[in-house]
C-alpha cells in the first residue's frame, strides 16, 4: 500500500464503526475502498500551450477563464475625455534654470576654488543635483538655491545673479 500524503488514510474494508456494545463493526461490503483526505488535491494550472494541448489528448477536464482587466492598472485605463487630450496643442514642461545661473555657480564655486563635490557636501545634497544646476536642466528648487547662496556667498536668485550676498542683520531678542 502507498500513501500519498501524509494526510491520505486508505481502509481497504468498509469504514469501521463503532456498535453500541464497543465492538468495531462494518456496516457495507467489505470489497469497498474508503480514501479519507484532509484536503482537495490542488488543481494544476496550466500555462502553456503544449501543456493544454497535453491534457486534451488525456482526455482531462479542461475549464478556461478569461480574466477581465486581467494585469491592467485601472489607474492607467483610458478616460472617456483622451480625445480632448489628444487634440490639446499645449506642451506643458518644467522649467529649467537658466544658463546664465549655472554659469554663476561655476564661477562662485571656483573662485572659493572648490570641486561640485566639495559644493554638494557642504549644502547635503548629491553631486549630481550641483552638476544639473550648472548644466542647467535642474528644475529650481528654492530651498537647494538658498544653501547654495549660503555655501557661495553669492546672490543665485533675484535680479542681479552672481553679486556678492550682503550680510543678513543680526536678529535682536
Amino acid at each position: 500500500m502507498h500513501i500519498k500524503n501524509k494526510c491520505d488514510v486508505i481502509f481497504l474494508s468498509p469504514k469501521p464503526t463503532m456498535s453500541k456494545f464497543g465492538n468495531l463493526q462494518s456496516d457495507g461490503d467489505p470489497n469497498d475502498v474508503t480514501i479519507i483526505r484532509k484536503h482537495q488535491p490542488a488543481s494544476r494550472v496550466l500555462k502553456s500551450q503544449a501543456d493544454i494541448n497535453a491534457a486534451q489528448r488525456r482526455g482531462a477536464n479542461i475549464e478556461t477563464n478569461k480574466k477581465v482587466m486581467a494585469g491592467g492598472n485601472r489607474q492607467h485605463s483610458a478616460a472617456k475625455n483622451t480625445l480632448r487630450l489628444d487634440e490639446e496643442t499645449e506642451e506643458l514642461h518644467h522649467e529649467r534654470v537658466s544658463l546664465s545661473l549655472g554659469q554663476a555657480m561655476q564661477k562662485a564655486r571656483q573662485a572659493k576654488e572648490w570641486t561640485q563635490k566639495d559644493l554638494s557636501t557642504a549644502i547635503n545634497e548629491k553631486p549630481q543635483v550641483v552638476s544639473e544646476y550648472e548644466t542647467g536642466k535642474a528644475v529650481p528648487n528654492q530651498q537647494i538655491l538658498a544653501k547654495m547662496e549660503r555655501a557661495l556667498g553669492v546672490k543665485l536668485r533675484g535680479k542681479d545673479i552672481g553679486s556678492p550676498l550682503q550680510a543678513a542683520p543680526a536678529k535682536k531678542k
